[in-house]
């Protein structure tokens, strides 16, 4: 049986080998790792949520572009999945509209791209505790604290 995560880390780390950008397997990594507690917490598929947070940023570290990340990103992820056939069309829609939505961290959308948006916030909060949390994050981040039973967390 393919494992389809460590077939996408291959191509992931194959693809970002050459890139200055240390932080980008940190991140994409970290959003990966909250993708699963958060997953497995909520009862959903941590496998799929697992390569969610390893594509969401991927398009950003691959062209080193920030602009519309998101929806282009999406577009990498479809390419990428559909390239390694690694998912199904549901799966891949799935993982796609998760990234495509990952941005907008005011929004609700369903369980499944919650947990890419709630990842990606959980990894930004938590990678460096002496710094604020963002504005646009903090709503999300207390709740996320209170679902995992640590409101006495100081941010």
């Amino acid at each position: 049986m393919v494992n389809r995560i460590e077939e996408l880390r291959e191509y992931i780390d194959d693809v970002l080998s050459n890139t200055p950008w240390q932080h980008a397997n940190i991140h994409l990594y970290g959003v990966a790792q909250a993708c699963v507690l958060i997953a497995m917490k909520r009862g959903e598929n941590a496998e799929l949520a697992t390569m969610a947070g390893m594509l969401h940023d991927f398009y950003t570290y691959k062209y080193r572009d920030f602009s519309d990340h998101a929806h282009r990103g999406a577009v990498l992820a479809r390419e990428v999945l559909s390239k390694l056939s690694l998912t199904t069309l549901e799966e891949t829609d799935m993982i796609c509209t998760a990234i495509h939505n990952h941005s907008d961290k005011g929004g609700h959308f369903g369980t499944f791209t919650e947990i890419l948006i709630d990842a990606d916030v959980m990894q930004h909060c938590l990678y460096d505790t002496t710094m604020p949390v963002a504005e646009r994050e903090q709503e999300r981040f207390d709740k996320l604290l209170k679902e995992f039973g640590l409101h006495e967390f100081q941010s």
